[in-house]
């Protein structure tokens, strides 16, 4: 049963947060929300709070990636042919974005981020994990796809807005894009992706403390790897890395069983997984996304070469189980990137949400993927009904009881 406030609004609810560009005249609207833990899901109406008049937000794109911390959502690079809503003339670098967005919780403000330093320039399908303050950046590829890919690592300091190449030595994975990664136990671990042309099984590993790259030889024989694939995502238990659909131009792979690799045993598995009642397992499905909490990990979207999904499923590492959860996206989009809190909230951006019309969007929606817990429910309530807090000094923040720790989330 969804958790639910005096008045009797659900306080865990998908609910669209941004979708207009810079400039627009309309007024503030009213958005479907949805509940998460019923069966049933009901729709609501409520105004929202986030759109401001001559806010600018980021054009509708795909092939970007997004990572979130408790205050802020991180999304760069993407890619849309459109010159129009790819912005035209303003963008030098069409039909790519070379551009670095934040997207402040607690303000509900996009703010395109001014940053110094040696920005990549492959901009699409790469991958992108936040460690610390640091947004690290690994492949991708520019244009024309597959001619122009990367292997280095980037770094952006999101505190002092700054872009650096890390230097790096080892045998570094081939010039990739479409590959997933991870941070585990102090090591970057990138599986699989494509030069355009040939699809990848190789696992890498880099050493964050000494900055050196190896590929790692499993024991098992080569007709017992995992299928060659691209735009898959990864998941961890601190004892396996498992591998989640992805597939090629023409295939994508099932979720029926999951490709995991033992860190002690240095081979791959492979670990069959429990059908959700008659619904039985989630589509074959590639350029999803996928988070993790915990030992919890959700997919959301995809495409598995017919349809745009638009399903959310959850997959227990400890089980195994499937569970498909209630909701549905609210535009089914592949291409997409999603990142959750660490509160456990999760914010899905853009994508390809028309395959005929070749459309891309620049939605932005959240779900809580838990009940939250008290004192973010109270925190909501409170940027509800005074929005002006970020505006007061922090002295004056102190006063009224707000620990340093909420304030931080209001700068």
């Amino acid at each position: 049963m969804a958790a639910e406030a005096g008045g009797g609004e659900p306080l865990v609810r998908f609910v669209k947060l941004s979708g207009r560009a810079a400039g627009s005249k309309k007024k503030v609207r009213w958005f479907p929300v949805r509940r998460l833990f019923t069966h049933s899901c009901p729709s609501l109406r409520i105004p929202s709070r986030f759109l401001r008049e001559g806010r600018r937000s980021p054009p509708a794109r795909s092939g970007h990636r997004c990572v979130a911390d408790n205050t802020n959502l991180y999304v760069f690079g993407g890619y849309n042919p459109d010159y129009d809503e790819s912005g035209g003339p303003e963008n030098e670098d069409f039909p790519l974005f070379r551009e670095l967005w934040r997207y402040h919780f607690a303000t509900g403000m996009w703010h395109q981020m001014g940053t110094d330093g040696h920005m990549p320039r492959e901009l699409a399908s790469m991958s992108l994990v936040l460690h610390g303050y640091n947004l690290l950046v690994f492949g991708g590829t520019g244009i024309p796809f597959g001619e122009n890919n990367g292997n280095e690592i980037y770094v952006c300091n999101v505190k002092y807005k700054r872009w650096s190449k890390l230097s790096c030595r080892g045998k570094k994975p081939n010039r990739i894009y479409g590959q997933a990664m991870a941070i585990i136990h102090g090591f970057l671990y990138v599986f699989g992706g494509t030069t355009g042309y040939i699809y990848s099984t190789d696992l890498h590993r880099l050493d964050l403390s000494t900055r050196e790259w190896i590929q790692l030889k499993p024991n098992n024989p080569a007709c017992d790897l995992p299928e060659e694939r691209y735009r898959h995502e990864i998941a961890h238990d601190g004892q396996r890395i498992y591998v989640l659909g992805g597939g090629t131009s023409w295939t994508a792979y099932p979720l029926d069983k999951i490709h995991a690799y033992n860190f002690e045993t240095n081979t791959w598995e492979d670990i069959p997984t429990k059908p959700y009642g008659n619904l039985g397992f989630p589509a074959a499905r590639r350029c999803h996304s996928c988070v993790q909490i915990k030992n919890e990990v959700f997919i959301c979207g995809g495409y598995n070469g017919v349809i745009i999904l638009g399903d959310l499923w959850k997959l227990n590492l400890q089980s195994f189980q499937w569970t498909k959860l209630p909701a549905l996206m609210p535009e089914p989009a592949y291409f997409h990137c999603a990142a959750v809190t660490p509160a456990g909230c999760m914010y899905i951006h853009g994508g390809v949400v028309n395959i005929q019309q070749n459309k891309r969007t620049g939605s932005l929606f959240k779900i809580w993927l838990v009940v939250p817990s008290l004192l973010e429910l109270c925190w909501e309530n409170l940027l509800k009904y005074f929005p002006h807090l970020c505006h007061l000094p922090t002295d004056q923040l102190l006063q009224l009881g707000l620990s340093q720790g909420l304030i931080e989330r209001l700068k």
